[in-house]
């Protein structure tokens, strides 16, 4: 069974013997591992079950010789100290929003990238990306405080600048999936958590969020690919509204906020998640033969049964030591049928 046929087996919630995981890292993580092992490329020799590629261009890690760096929203991104995203400068108001230059989802060459991952990794389930796509999307444009405020007391400011957005992400699902229709699916990036709760509460995610991000994954799911979203932190109160729209995978699934194990019996059959081994406790301060047995009951009592693909909670960081990667990297590729 190849990984690709491991991950739809996951996301069809059947037994597997072999649980499907990918593993991501940030630069100074990824340039530790190359040192440890005494190989840069170690990464094609992982054994990732997913491969993706962004519809609109972030390029993570770019960044012009004075440390900044500009995306396909002309969102100038400040990466002298943070390399791997670093911090937007809003650069949309209400008053410029009407002549603001979106981006333009038939822009030539835009999925090249996922084209080429797709001939690159034929045998992985492939992603197209949508990062920053909403919520996250609409902060960046107008500033965190901004927006947040205008959810609350703007609603025609937020509505109408949400809307815009999604026309973007709408087409750049219908441009991608039509250029790539070899794409197994779409991962949105949209961070709605803090480590306590949703960041604007249930009610105002359902009113301005919910009907929206319904239109993304229906644009999706009409396309018969499945609908992944990576949404940090404490956001498990919107898991029956995420089903309810049309979510097939959860990620990052952090053990931190999130029961794993409770919630992953709550949603059986109904929801598959993609994490749950501890960026925050485990890989930087567990010692590796904790994280071998952590890595170890987490297939176990997860993945066997379906529903689930094994990976790091989010991009491991700098501070996880090498030994600890090498565990967890260890105990994932040294799965045996049974």
């Amino acid at each position: 069974m190849s990984p690709r046929e491991r991950v739809i087996r996951a996301l069809q919630h059947k037994p597997v013997e072999v649980v499907p995981y990918n593993v991501g890292m940030t630069f100074p993580a990824r340039r530790k591992m190359a040192e440890f092992y005494g190989d840069p490329n170690f990464e094609t020799k992982l054994g990732n079950c997913l491969a993706s590629s962004p519809s609109i261009r972030i390029e993570y890690g770019k960044r012009d010789a004075d440390g900044f760096y500009v995306d396909d929203y002309g969102t100038r991104w400040n990466r002298q100290i943070d390399e791997d995203i670093g911090n937007p400068a809003p650069c949309l108001t209400p008053e410029t929003m009407d002549k603001f230059r979106w981006p333009d989802p038939k822009a030539p060459g835009r999925f090249d990238g996922l084209k080429k991952a797709r001939q690159k990794y034929p045998d992985r389930f492939l992603l197209m990306s949508v990062d920053f796509s909403l919520f996250e999307r609409a902060w960046v444009l107008a500033g965190m405080e901004e927006f947040m405020v205008a959810m609350a007391a703007d609603r025609g400011f937020a509505g109408a600048l949400l809307d815009r957005i999604l026309e973007v992400n709408l087409g750049m699902v219908r441009e991608g999936l039509g250029q790539c229709p070899e794409a197994d699916g779409v991962i949105f990036g949209d961070d709605f958590g803090t480590q306590l709760g949703l960041m604007m509460g249930p009610e105002l995610w359902r009113e301005l969020l919910k009907p929206r991000l319904a239109r993304q994954y229906a644009a999706v799911r009409e396309r018969g690919k499945k609908v992944f979203i990576h949404s940090c932190g404490k956001v498990d109160e919107i898991f029956d509204d995420l089903v309810e729209i049309g979510l097939d995978c959860f990620n990052p699934f952090q053990p931190e906020v999130i029961d794993v194990f409770a919630t992953k019996e709550r949603y059986r059959g109904r929801l598959a998640f993609y994490g749950g081994i501890s960026t925050q406790q485990l890989l930087p301060y567990g010692s590796p033969n904790e994280v071998r047995e952590k890595v170890a009951e987490l297939i176990e009592r997860l993945g066997k049964s379906g529903g689930y693909i094994a990976s790091p909670a989010h991009a491991i960081p700098g501070d996880a030591p090498a030994e600890n990667i090498h565990a967890m990297i260890e105990v994932l590729k040294g799965q045996r049928p049974g």
